[in-house]
């Protein structure tokens, strides 16, 4: 009986001290994560700047091309307020993996903007997210980051001559 008791104990210590591995990301999950990134993406399409906003949890950060960091929702509904109107936009989550509250989303975007006095302009590229599960469910976006694939447009002054 010393024995049993003796293997129990060393049992409930040896497992005290193992952690379980934070739980992969569900069909839920993944389905949740794809619905905010459908509102994001009929948000934009609809120049509807604030429920864009609501897609991002209240401290996110986003780091767009050729600027600062952005942060907070508030100052994020700000920037794409700024944007031109946008005549086609589509969003492809390429890959979502994640563990616990926490995932990433990388993906692609092909946009065409309207500008005023100009042609419409194409773009496209990539844009990488960090999501974190909000406790309804929601997989909201905490940092975002994006850039085009087209080369940058530098206009250099030509070099100094001697």
């Amino acid at each position: 009986m010393r024995w049993l008791l003796l293997g129990i104990s060393i049992l409930t210590i040896g497992l005290a001290g193992c952690e379980m591995p934070p739980r992969q990301l569900t069909a839920g999950d993944r389905a949740a994560i794809e619905s905010v990134s459908h509102t994001y993406e009929a948000a934009a399409k609809g120049a509807d700047w604030v429920a864009l906003g609501a897609t991002y949890t209240e401290d996110a950060i986003l780091m767009p091309p050729n600027g600062p960091a952005i942060s907070g929702r508030a100052a994020i509904v700000k920037f794409f307020q700024g944007f031109p109107r946008l005549i086609e936009f589509k969003l492809t989550n390429v890959e979502v993996e994640g563990r616990g509250d926490i995932a990433y989303v990388r993906g692609s975007y092909q946009l065409t903007m309207a500008v005023e006095g100009q042609n419409p302009i194409e773009d496209t590229g990539k844009f990488l997210e960090i999501r974190k599960k909000q406790p309804d469910s929601t997989w909201l976006i905490y940092r975002d980051m994006f850039s085009s694939d087209q080369p940058p447009a530098i206009s250099a002054a030509p070099p100094p001559t001697d």
